[in-house]
């Protein structure tokens, strides 16, 4: 685990700088802010770090530096966005904690998601813009690896099976999403800590899983809500069609069905939370689309525009899939192993990527077709259901009992030839949990 990691920090060495995206600046001028900068102050900082990065040309073997706007210069884009910083201070915009790059309805957006700036301020305080966008991206990235890996082990696949969820995930978009000065990055680890708590509910880990879905989808709440709402409401939906099918073959349903009670009310919260805070919701967000970032009139019936734009959106997504099909492929063998292998985790990675298709459909914007951060989660799929078709199933399995493991989970495959002989009563290569002692 520490050599994955240590390579992929050294990998990451490579581009410190040169990722921040057009978002970057808001997120840094907020934590500046929060670190005890004025909010002038602050912009002028953040403006000079994203002006600097963005002279960074990519490399076409390092997929995770930016792109270098043509044609402008560093001095050129510092002064484009201070006349922008003027000219919205001088039309309302003189509140809030990030600095007025836009009109104010727009930067409402990053004023209510003050996680991430809040997790920046150490970071940037220490060790500066650059060094401390990078290392907070590391920090996000090696632990979002992590979770999947302890996914992987609990819902009992072999070492090697985890070790490669790990480097599956630092080697997909997943890493380098995290990797970006962006919010998606944490809100994506934070995810990986839920769906590893919701493997702990299925696993009769009650109090530990309860306590990771519900502490993941807090803090999610104050990184993006959107999509911790999205994805409490996907875990909510999986788990009760799986109770209701495990219902109807007279299986035990039960923990399977309080996950979805779980998720189903904090799902509930969440929205709850954001509508009690006025941040904008999702008519907000159709309104964003179709306005240019709000600089135009409102729509009055936003939606039918809204679901053109989608049906634009999926068919060039798709026929971008058909032409680089990395994706398809991954999610091909991912198909395979939620046929060919019983486990608690496929349910549930199942879950987190229809909340990144859902995440991606609330967003039908082509400026985002070439890119993996509004859909990233549809990446955890494979890098939790890949690593399973390591594991070869036990010779000669029984059927399980599912009110002890309602996903029939196999048993870790690199225990040694010379284990202990089951107890009596227990089926080869069942899981005995505490619960099931007579």
């Amino acid at each position: 685990m520490l050599l994955i990691a240590v390579a992929f920090a050294g990998l990451q060495l490579t581009a410190v700088t040169g990722r921040a995206s057009p978002d970057t600046k808001n997120y840094l001028s907020y934590a500046l802010s929060l670190s005890g900068e004025d909010r002038q102050e602050a912009g002028r900082l953040a403006i000079g770090y994203s002006c600097a990065s963005g002279q960074h040309a990519p490399l076409d073997f390092i997929p995770w530096t930016s792109r270098k706007a043509a044609g402008e210069s560093e001095e050129q884009c510092v002064r484009r966005l201070n006349d922008s910083v003027a000219y919205w201070s001088g039309h309302g915009n003189t509140s809030g904690m990030t600095a007025p790059f836009a009109n104010q309805r727009f930067m409402a957006i990053f004023e209510a998601r003050p996680g991430y700036p809040l997790f920046l301020v150490p970071f940037v305080t220490a060790f500066g813009p650059t060094w401390g966008l990078w290392l907070a991206g590391l920090v996000v990235a090696l632990a979002g690896s992590v979770c999947v890996l302890l996914t992987l082990r609990v819902a009992g696949a072999s070492r090697r099976a985890g070790l490669a969820g790990q480097a599956l995930y630092l080697a997909l978009p997943t890493g380098t999403v995290a990797m970006n000065p962006l919010s998606d990055g944490l809100s994506l680890a934070l995810g990986t800590a839920v769906v590893l708590g919701c493997v702990l509910l299925l696993r009769d880990r009650p109090r530990t899983g309860a306590a990771l879905v519900t502490g993941g989808l807090a803090l999610m709440f104050l990184v993006r809500y959107s999509q911790a709402l999205l994805l409490a409401a996907a875990l909510a939906g999986v788990f009760l069609a799986w109770s209701g099918r495990l219902r109807l073959k007279r299986r035990g349903y039960a923990p399977v069905l309080r996950a979805a009670g779980l998720c189903g009310a904090l799902a509930a919260i969440v929205y709850a939370g954001a509508h009690l805070l006025s941040w904008p919701m999702g008519q907000d967000s159709a309104q964003d689309l179709l306005t240019h970032h709000y600089q135009r009139p409102d729509r009055p019936d936003p939606w039918p525009e809204f679901f053109v734009q989608e049906r634009v959106f999926w068919s060039a997504w798709l026929r971008r899939q058909a032409t680089y099909p990395v994706l398809p492929v991954l999610l091909a063998l991912s198909a395979w192993a939620l046929l060919k292998r019983r486990s608690v985790v496929l349910p549930v990675a199942l879950a987190a990527g229809a909340a990144g298709l859902l995440n991606q459909a609330g967003h039908p914007n082509l400026d985002q077709l070439l890119g993996y951060r509004l859909i990233v989660f549809v990446w955890l799929l494979p890098a939790l259901a890949i690593p399973l078709l390591l594991d070869r199933p036990p010779n000669g399995t029984a059927p399980h009992d599912a009110s002890r493991d309602p996903a029939g989970a196999e048993k870790p495959s690199d225990t040694t030839a010379h284990a202990a002989p089951a107890p009596a009563g227990d089926t080869p290569g069942e899981v005995r949990h505490p619960t099931s002692r007579s």
